[in-house]
């Protein structure tokens, strides 16, 4: 997948995600995509790369980073518990989709109950891709 794909593939996911909310805080560059006010995915270049920036369970995002090279700390973010992804090899629909949905369930379930838009718990279950690694 090359990277306007990427920046694609998870602008559409994201804009499917309930009470996710596009905005630019940091100019034009940036897409920043938010729930309730938190957020859960940027996107932007590095060096005329296209980016995407995701929340990620420190554990998992070792083992991703381990096991694919186009995967990366977070650029500009917490290192532990963001990582980087960019187009390249092995970067699929179906890896973006899980990924851009994980980050947004990582934020939600920290959300107090009544402001979470979905039961992080439950949301996406039956979801072909979900759980897929």
């Amino acid at each position: 997948m090359n990277g306007s794909t990427l920046h694609k593939t998870a602008t559409d996911c994201a804009e499917g995600l309930p009470g996710a909310v596009l905005e630019h805080p940091f100019g034009d560059e940036w897409e920043v995509f938010k729930v309730r006010g938190k957020v859960f995915m940027l996107m932007t270049e590095v060096p005329g790369r296209p980016v995407v920036i995701l929340k990620a369970d420190p554990g998992e995002a070792r083992a991703l980073q381990e096991q694919n090279s186009h995967i990366t700390p977070g650029y500009h973010m917490n290192k532990k518990h963001w990582i980087t992804l960019e187009g390249g090899e092995g970067v699929d629909k179906n890896l973006v989709e899980e990924l851009v949905t994980d980050s947004y369930l990582l934020v939600v379930a920290h959300l107090p109950r009544a402001e979470r838009p979905v039961d992080p718990h439950t949301y996406g279950n039956g979801n072909s891709s979900r759980g897929a690694r």
